[in-house]
């Protein structure tokens, strides 16, 4: 199954951090920290994401962005 990460999610939309951020109800920086780390996101906000983007949350890459960059990279080169 394919994953995108929350900021692909929110790219893909054509939204700003901002704009998303006042879809969840929360900061721009809080937004973009999940972004950079989305291991531990609150269940208010988890339980937002299909509403918000449109996707659902098992098409959504949870973890730190360097891991999902790292395994992208292995990925291409398997």
């Amino acid at each position: 199954m394919l994953k995108i990460t929350l900021k692909a999610a929110r790219v893909n939309l054509g939204m700003t951090l901002k704009d998303a951020a006042l879809h969840f109800g929360i900061h721009f920086e809080t937004l973009a920290r999940y972004e950079n780390d989305s291991t531990n996101v609150p269940l208010s906000f988890y339980n937002q994401i299909e509403g918000v983007y449109g996707l659902p949350t098992e098409n959504i890459f949870f973890g730190k962005k360097e891991d999902f960059d790292r395994k992208q990279v292995m990925l291409r080169h398997a």
